[in-house]
């Protein structure tokens, strides 16, 4: 479970925050944008206020419905749990905030005390928010003119690294980029964008591997070469595919410590951390380049997503499988299960459509098409939403009030907390 952050008082100046101007034509579009509006539902610990139900509120064992601006309530279209803090996205492109803000990942002002218990809308960001991200201790956001903001920081073993070379940002912050985006991806303390053209572009801690494109000998804060080295958004370069060229992507998701991206033919990369094959690879070194990911080859992927060290696939048909890691539970195969790189399916929910899936570090949770919410893994933080500290070894249906007349739409774990996005039957 991640420590609790002390304070950091390294603030970015309002001139040095860059704001680009503004065009109404060319929208960027992607599968991965949601538009399908709800309420937002929280489970587990709330002790920085990453539960968004008040200060009284440190712990919650079945969801509990978080309270919006009247404008804003019950017109979430994507909700993020990061390390210690919560990202909500409105139908009008609003975002929302709540939680740890020790390293700026809320980008608003919370020097009034309890102020980031409260649910509030993050300041100086006048855009339009397509799509959300975050990490530990990051927070990313990607406007409809293909433009990402980023607020927060990195870490790594030794701790903060900051965002950017200018360190932590504690107010949105335009990434100057001159390529249009189309989709971003948060792991625990790095970030991934997809461009329109189908490349990659990485930033944030080098050390597991997991920007693709720095060699082991430069991965702990850049080396020699320095903090510009993974603190500039920079792209991955790939093999190219013989007769037609490096591979071209329609999408990239992190996970705590790895990164992979799909292609237009349905090929799946992967890189990062693999010491319990979690990557899909047979060995267990970590990839600090791009490899493709043989073991996936036979599924129709859909999404991906991982804990620390486990991962989880989603297949076109609603199926999930599942890799890494066995200890608690995570990937939800039972107690007679053997550590694998090869995706294996959750028999559990075999026949339910999978619409959502999420991890936490240790932790799995999925909703269904029906509207049901399943979750397995460790227990003790409260986020399974079981009502108890239980490790749960196979999928578990959640039961709760909040979700007796509600359909769930999308799931997201954080560190020691799970947010369900859910709308009325």
């Amino acid at each position: 479970m991640p420590a609790k952050k002390r304070k950091n008082t390294e603030k970015i100046t309002k001139e040095e925050v860059v704001k680009p101007k503004q065009t109404k034509t060319n929208k960027v579009s992607h599968p991965s944008h949601r538009v399908e509006p709800g309420v937002v539902l929280t489970i587990g610990q709330g002790d920085v206020g990453q539960l968004g139900l008040g200060e009284d509120i440190n712990e919650k064992k079945k969801p509990g419905l978080v309270v919006f601006p009247a404008e804003a309530q019950g017109n979430i279209v994507q909700v993020v749990a990061g390390g210690m803090h919560t990202v909500c996205l409105t139908s009008s492109g609003k975002v929302f905030t709540f939680g740890c803000n020790d390293d700026g990942a809320l980008g608003r002002d919370t020097t009034v005390e309890g102020s980031e218990f409260e649910v509030r809308e993050v300041e100086n960001l006048n855009v339009r928010v397509v799509q959300i991200s975050a990490g530990d201790s990051h927070t990313a956001a990607l406007t409809d003119d293909g433009i990402v903001y980023i607020w927060g920081s990195f870490r790594d073993g030794m701790g903060v690294i900051g965002l950017t070379l200018k360190g932590v940002v504690r107010e949105p912050f335009h990434l100057p980029l001159d390529h249009k985006i189309v989709q971003i991806a948060s792991g625990n303390d790095h970030l991934c964008l997809l461009t329109d053209k189908g490349m990659i572009f990485s930033m944030g801690c080098a050390d597991q591997g997991q920007l693709g494109r720095v060699a082991e000998c430069f991965s702990l804060r850049g080396g020699r070469k320095g903090l510009g080295l993974v603190l500039s958004p920079t792209q991955i370069r790939f093999k190219p595919i013989r007769g037609s060229g490096p591979p071209v992507f329609s999408n990239v998701w992190c996970s705590s410590y790895c990164t992979f991206a799909s292609t237009n033919e349905g090929d799946v990369y992967g890189w990062g951390l693999n010491n319990y094959h979690h990557l899909g690879i047979k060995d267990t070194r970590t990839w600090f380049v791009p490899q493709k990911v043989k073991g996936f080859s036979n599924i129709e992927v859909e999404w991906i997503c991982g804990g620390q060290h486990h991962t989880v696939l989603l297949d076109t048909k609603g199926k999930v499988y599942s890799l890494g890691r066995i200890d608690y539970g995570r990937l939800g195969l039972g107690g007679n299960v053997e550590e694998s790189h090869v995706p294996r399916m959750l028999e559990k929910i075999k026949k339910s459509n999978v619409t959502s899936v999420d991890c936490g570090a240790s932790m799995s949770i999925a909703s269904t098409k029906e509207g049901e919410v399943y979750s397995w893994g460790m227990g003790s933080s409260l986020q399974l939403g079981t009502g108890e500290e239980d490790d749960e070894l196979t999928p578990v249906l959640i039961k709760s009030k909040q979700l007796e007349n509600r359909k769930a739409i999308m799931v997201s774990a954080g560190g020691q907390h799970t947010v369900i996005l859910a709308k009325d039957k």
